[in-house]
């Protein structure tokens, strides 16, 4: 890896540190403050919200694999595999209109413990 030098002396995967330019590092460093601004945050909802839709179809739906040749075939399998999932999404809202929490990811919860 090109920057990198070894901090330990691991025989196997050992730790790493990357040194970049100075342009690179100054190009992270205001992405990453502009990731706290109140407008990333409002434009990441959105995003989240589509990567959750996108996952229920492909977990859900296999929308991985189409199951037909052809163009407008597999069209048609794009249609209604949204039909069904916002089917499922009405049935769901239906039965539980007021969700009270969200869900955490063990993850997150095993963060909030510390």
């Amino acid at each position: 890896m090109p920057g990198a030098l070894a901090c330990t002396r691991a025989k196997h995967e050992p730790r790493s540190l990357t040194v970049r330019p100075q342009i690179y590092h100054e190009i992270l460093q205001t992405t990453r403050r502009r990731q706290t601004t109140e407008e990333f945050k409002k434009q990441y909802v959105k995003r989240a919200g589509i990567e959750g839709t996108l996952s229920q179809g492909v977990r859900a739906f296999d929308l991985r694999r189409s199951r037909y040749i052809g163009l407008a075939k597999a069209h048609l399998q794009h249609v209604l595999s949204a039909v069904a999932m916002n089917l499922v999404r009405v049935v769901d809202w239906l039965n539980d209109p007021h969700p009270t929490k969200p869900r955490i990811s063990p993850l997150a919860a095993v963060g909030s413990h510390i």
